[in-house]
This record gives C-alpha cells, sequence and structure tokens, in this order.
C-alpha cells in the first residue's frame, strides 16, 4: 500500500520539481519553501483544501508580493492580497509563487512576456496558449494541483487545450476581480487550471460569491438544463479548423462520443456569436483594455512588449461613439444568439481551431493570436459561463480540447458535462476529493495497462512503477469490451482487483491524452477508503458488453479462457 503523504512532504516535492525543471518560464516570482512550510503551522486539517500547494498568475494580488503583470517597469507590491487568494489561504491552501503571463492578459499565445514563453510540456516547441501560460504549465507539468488565472478572452480556456489541462472560467462575477490588474475591467474573470474537473470545481467553491469592494461582482441565478430525456448539445453546423484536418478530424470523434453518451447533437449557427467575439479585438473594447493601464502604457511606451504595444495603442483612436455603436451591436448579437438557447442547453466547440509552435507564433503574433480565440473570444461578451477539457491528441499528434459553455449561472451543469465527457465521478459537493499531489500520484489499473498486459510498456516509458496490487471499493462493475476491460461505478457493484502504480503528475497528462474512448481517467475509490486517480470507462460502451464482476479482475477472466 502506498504510505500517506504528510503535507510537509507535498511542499517539498513541489519545491523539487520545480528545481529539477529549471528556467522553464512557468514562475515570475516565487515563495521560499521554508515560509511555505511556516504556513502550515496551526492550520486545521479540516479545511477544504488543506495543505494543497497552488499558484496564481501574475497579474493577481498577494500582499507583499510584486505584481508585474508580466511588465517589470509596473511592478508594485500590493499591501492586500485579492479576495480570492484570501479565500484560498483561509481554506487552507498554501500559495507557492506567481505565475507567467502574456503581458497585461493582453494575448493568447503565451509568447508576449519578458520572462521567457513556458512551451506545452505535451508536445515540445508547441506554444502553451495565453494569456494564463504559466498557471496551465505549472499544473500540466505537475509542480501543482491546481492554479489561478483570468479569462477575458479565452485565458483561461486556450492554455488548458494546449496543455492537457481543466480551464474552468466561471459566470462573469461569480468570483470577484478586486485585486486584479484589469485587462477588460467589464468582462474579466478568474479561472481555474486543475487535473480534474472536480478538482477545478472544488476551488470554485471556496472563491466563489460577492465581495463588497467589488462593483463587478455577483451572483449569477443558478440555470438548469431545459429537462429533457437528454442534454441538447449544440455545435458548429460548419466549423472552422483553418486548414487543420487533423483537428477537424479530432473534433468529428468529439462529436461522435457526445452522441454516443446519449446527448442530442444539435447543429448550430455560430455567425452570431463569431461576429460578437471580433467585437473584443476589432471593436471599442480595446478602448476599454487601454483604460486600465492607458497612463502608464503612454509613459512607458519602451518597456511594453512590442505585440502588447501594437494591441494597446490601437484603442486611442476609438470615438465615444464607436463605444457606444459597437455596445449597440453586441445588444442585437445577444438578442440572435438568444434564440439558440431556447434549442440547446449547452454549446460544444473546439477550445481551438488549430495549434501553432513557439516559431509558428512569432511569424504572425496578432493574426495567429485571432485564430486561436476564434472560438473563445465571445463567451464573456455574451455572458457564458464555460468549462475547457483535454480531448486526446489530434491524428497529428497535436492536443486537442472541448469547450463547453452556457448562459451566466450554469457553472454546476457544465462542470457535470464537462466531467461526464472525461468519464470522472464528478462530485461538486466533496472538495475533499482535491487530495495533495507528492512527488508522485498513485494510478489504479484495471487491464491493459497492467503487468504483462500489452500497453505495461507505455506505463514503464512514462517512469510509471509498480507500487502493489489493491482492490476497489465494492461499488464497480467489470466489463469485457474486447481488447481490454472496463471499469464502471454502478450501484449494486463489487469489489474489483485493481494494481496500484507511482507516476509523475506531469506523465500521468501525457497519459491522459493517449486514452481512447470510451476510457478515460477518473477517480477510483479503493477498499480501504482511499480515493486515487484511476481508469474508468463510459457507461453508455457496457450497456451490450459481457459482465465479468464475479471473476473479480481482468487477469482472472483472461486467465479463464473467457468462458
Amino acid at each position: 500500500m502506498t504510505p500517506a503523504v504528510t503535507p510537509a512532504e507535498v511542499v517539498a516535492g513541489t519545491y523539487r520539481r520545480i528545481r529539477e525543471r529549471g528556467d522553464d518560464g512557468v514562475w515570475i516570482s516565487l515563495r521560499r519553501e521554508a515560509d511555505v512550510l511556516r504556513d502550515l503551522d496551526g492550520l486545521d486539517p479540516a479545511l477544504p483544501l488543506y495543505g494543497v500547494p497552488f499558484a496564481v498568475k501574475d497579474n493577481i494580488d498577494v500582499a507583499g508580493m510584486p505584481t508585474t503583470a508580466a511588465c517589470p517597469a509596473f511592478a508594485y507590491r500590493p499591501e492586500r492580497s485579492a479576495p480570492l487568494v484570501d479565500r484560498l489561504v483561509a481554506a487552507g491552501a498554501l500559495l507557492v509563487g506567481k505565475t507567467n503571463l502574456d503581458q497585461f492578459a493582453t494575448g493568447l499565445s503565451g509568447t508576449r512576456t519578458p520572462y521567457g514563453a513556458c512551451e506545452s510540456p505535451l508536445v515540445p516547441g508547441l506554444i502553451s496558449g495565453g494569456s494564463s501560460s504559466g498557471s496551465a504549465v505549472a499544473v500540466a507539468a505537475g509542480l501543482v494541483p491546481f492554479a489561478i488565472g483570468t479569462d477575458t478572452a479565452g485565458s483561461g480556456r486556450v492554455p488548458a487545450a494546449l496543455t492537457g489541462t481543466v480551464g474552468l472560467k466561471p459566470s462573469r462575477g461569480l468570483v470577484p476581480t478586486l485585486g486584479v490588474v484589469p485587462a477588460c475591467r467589464s468582462l474579466d474573470c478568474a479561472s481555474v487550471f486543475a487535473r480534474t474537473v472536480a478538482d477545478a470545481a472544488a476551488v470554485l467553491r471556496v472563491i466563489a460569491g460577492p465581495h463588497p469592494d467589488d462593483p463587478w461582482s455577483r451572483t449569477p441565478s443558478p440555470r438548469k438544463p431545459g429537462g429533457g430525456p437528454s442534454t441538447r448539445i449544440g455545435v458548429p453546423r460548419t466549423p472552422e479548423f483553418f486548414g487543420d484536418g487533423a483537428a477537424a478530424e479530432a473534433f468529428a470523434a468529439v462529436t461522435e462520443r457526445l452522441a454516443g453518451l446519449g446527448h442530442e447533437i444539435v447543429p448550430v449557427d455560430l455567425t452570431p456569436f463569431l461576429m460578437a467575439g471580433r467585437l473584443l479585438y476589432e471593436g471599442p473594447w480595446l478602448a476599454e483594455r487601454l483604460a486600465g493601464v492607458g497612463d502608464f502604457a503612454a509613459r512607458h511606451t519602451r518597456d511594453l512588449h512590442p505585440v502588447t504595444r501594437r494591441v494597446l495603442e490601437s484603442g486611442r483612436s476609438i470615438s465615444g461613439a464607436e463605444v457606444f455603436g459597437g455596445l449597440h451591436r453586441l445588444r442585437e448579437l445577444r438578442a440572435a444568439t438568444a434564440a439558440e438557447w431556447a434549442r440547446i442547453d449547452a454549446l460544444a466547440v473546439p477550445t481551438v481551431p488549430t495549434t501553432f509552435t513557439l516559431a509558428e507564433m512569432a511569424e504572425d503574433p496578432i493574426g495567429r493570436n485571432t485564430i486561436l480565440g476564434h472560438y473563445t473570444t465571445f463567451a464573456n461578451l455574451l455572458d457564458l459561463a464555460a468549462v475547457a477539457v483535454p480531448a486526446g491528441l489530434t491524428p497529428a499528434g497535436r492536443p486537442h480540447g472541448v469547450t463547453f459553455l452556457a448562459p451566466a449561472g450554469s457553472d454546476d451543469f457544465l462542470a457535470t458535462l464537462g466531467a461526464g465527457f472525461l468519464g470522472e465521478k464528478a462530485e461538486p459537493q466533496a472538495p475533499a476529493a482535491l487530495a495533495p499531489a507528492g512527488g508522485t500520484v498513485p494510478l489504479a489499473v484495471v487491464g491493459a495497462h497492467r503487468v504483462g498486459q500489452p500497453l505495461h510498456p507505455h506505463l514503464v516509458a512514462l517512469g510509471a512503477s509498480f507500487a502493489a496490487v489493491a482492490r476497489t471499493a465494492p461499488c464497480y462493475r467489470l466489463y469485457d469490451l474486447g481488447d481490454r476491460p472496463g471499469l464502471v461505478r454502478e450501484e449494486g457493484g463489487s469489489s474489483v482487483e485493481v494494481e496500484l502504480h507511482e507516476i509523475e503528475p506531469a506523465a500521468l497528462g501525457k497519459l491522459l491524452v493517449t486514452i481512447p474512448a470510451p476510457l478515460g481517467l477518473g477517480t477510483v475509490e479503493l477498499s480501504d477508503g482511499r480515493r486515487v486517480r484511476g481508469f474508468l470507462c463510459e457507461a453508455y460502451a457496457v450497456r451490450s458488453a459481457r459482465d465479468i464482476t464475479g471473476l473479480g479482475s481482468w487477469p482472472a477472466y483472461l486467465a479463464a479462457g473467457r468462458a
């Protein structure tokens, strides 16, 4: 059995992994390990995020630490932390440091920073996406279990797609943005990066809620789907992938998977959504970006990243009449999209239509930034909540992601939808499911990845090592899917044998994007009460499959000759 890991050991493992990665462009400032360990003194172990390390994007205030927004000349040391940081610390979480970003959160590439662009851990040379680049990579590389970013145009979703993480963008105003350097004050959102939807939802429950000093904070009315026999999911009638045929194939597989899960697929004309999205960088909201840092930008033009300077300067020529014209146009487009929400419960879109390397991004930083935001920039303008989840690799070996969107107040519904797509057993009422990560994490292996089975070498190549044989809690059933088994949590289930393998969190992310449907990684409950990551199967795939639970394990079933 894997021994319990103490919070102090978790912290030590976090800093060891940070040192091992070296200068990876993730961090702008780090707290001392000794100071983080002192934060543990007197903490109540019953707190919902007790001992869980986390990071925040460096446009979010932390008392006593510099806020740079990736512009050293802009740096200041706030006396107070942003309320969302205070809430995380009060819940027992341990702040490790502040992460890199596209300067002033203006960009979706993760390359507009003087602190060095951090690349995706999934594909060498691939951009990580931005602007919350460091926060996404900190989670994807297994440095921290969760990190906070921001999302105005897609900054909490684009990096999730490119790094294979979950990116949760709440309803506007659900999380206070007090203490956040503004990008577009009326549209800004805090966002959460995590390895699972359940983890991200656990963090959101801690940081959500209005703040009396934040004029933009609010509590959107909870919204649930229409109540029909299945969830109606809209997908683009004519999706655009900018010539990336592999991404088109990957999204077609996503649509097929959603249908297989029992959802009703509804083709949607995205034209009014996309027209709204173009207002963000082609309309008067550029003036709002300038309003946030305009005085500084005017005095420090040489201190700005060249691309950031071009974007901000384009806001200076926008007139008051153009601002009102943009507001009126947005109102028209909101009315046009409202008709679609009468037909669908959620919208599923590719998070990004294609991907770029660092070199490709440098060739056309503004044009390719626009492409990255094709499916993200309309969300906050149209007052939508969103969750971005990984959807494996394209046939070309690039990461692919899908984003689920619905009107403000749909946060819980979207979390359930995203968790179901990943095959997670979503339990948003149980924040204790967010377990601190040590140097390695246990992975429950059911079938083809077990020792002696065909895919075990894949685990070995990822650095995993066998730890023990264990059994699940008595609430699972095992099915024969042909070349591998499927483990499903069901009422009236039984205890099933699994192997536990220790694996680095970063390798776990690499494993996730290789797992074909209907399998995925979720939370598996063991007979001793522990909850670990493990292989689970989507329920739709076992409706006609053979139930082999009675034999107790996949090897036992094979030894019996599948009789």
